[in-house]
């Protein structure tokens, strides 16, 4: 388990689902240029900074080739990291191609499943949130097809032009079929990641449990001293979550306040 302690003043931040490049890389940029400004923000008092899955609406590593765009947010990435400031990155449903990329290039470790942090004494459960719990049957064997060694090897016989044009149209139709349920509060007894999460409790116990996948910003209190939180995403909401020595804060980025 890693263990990370804030120093005086110091935040840790998580955010998740930028879906960068969807619809088009047009109309996502300025996406883009709002979330570094997010980062740009947060780096004067950073800890560490957690992101949580589909930072990019497709993304798949070539053994040479990754796809084009997102410099900027990629630069902002590697300007902080090389500050100083720890980044951890969980690949979510739209990205679970991603490989070595980002630790080669950037030296940010990357998570494919859901991992514990002590952070100020605080266990924290953080994972992307996709494929876990009861039901969302269909998405799991998907999930299971996709990460196929055989599938991913296929694949990448696929140009580039190719396959990263194909991927870009089966991630952004498969949003549009599954985005409005995904604006949706189901009830606590109905969100799946609220059940996956009391059964995690009976297992071991975490004060915070924070994902992303859902897109929609939740707050839930599962115990007297456990907590669900989701992060929402940066289509919508572009909300975030603070933690310091005074607890949790799930908060949206308003650009035109800097």
């Amino acid at each position: 388990m890693i263990t990370i302690t804030t120093s005086q003043n110091k935040k840790v931040y998580f955010a998740s689902d930028q879906h960068l490049g969807a619809p088009t890389p047009e109309t996502s940029f300025p996406r883009e240029q709002k979330f570094v400004a997010w980062l740009n923000k947060i780096k004067k008092d950073a800890e560490a900074i957690f992101l949580l899955g589909d930072l990019f609406d497709f993304w798949f590593e070539y053994k040479t080739v990754v796809p084009k765009g997102f410099v900027r947010v990629l630069g902002k990435l590697a300007e902080i990291k090389d500050s100083g400031i720890p980044i951890y990155f969980f690949v979510g449903n739209h990205d679970l191609w991603m490989t070595d990329y980002f630790e080669k290039e950037l030296n940010i470790p990357v998570y494919h499943k859901p991992q514990q942090f002590l952070i100020n004494n605080k266990k924290f459960f953080i994972g992307h949130g996709d494929g876990l719990g009861p039901g969302d049957k269909g998405y799991k064997r998907m999930k299971k097809v996709f990460t196929f060694p055989l599938f991913k090897w296929m694949f990448r016989w696929f140009h580039p032009d190719l396959g990263v044009k194909l991927g870009q149209y089966m991630s952004v139709k498969n949003k549009l079929i599954s985005g409005d349920e995904d604006a949706k509060f189901l009830g606590e007894e109905n969100e799946w990641l609220v059940q996956y999460c009391k059964m995690k409790l009976t297992q071991n116990h975490s004060d915070y449990f924070v994902f992303g996948h859902r897109h929609l910003p939740l707050e839930i209190k599962l115990q007297e001293n456990a907590t669900y939180i989701n992060l929402g995403d940066w289509i919508t909401y572009f909300t975030y979550l603070e933690f310091n020595n005074n607890g949790i804060n799930l908060l949206k980025f308003d650009k035109n306040s800097l």
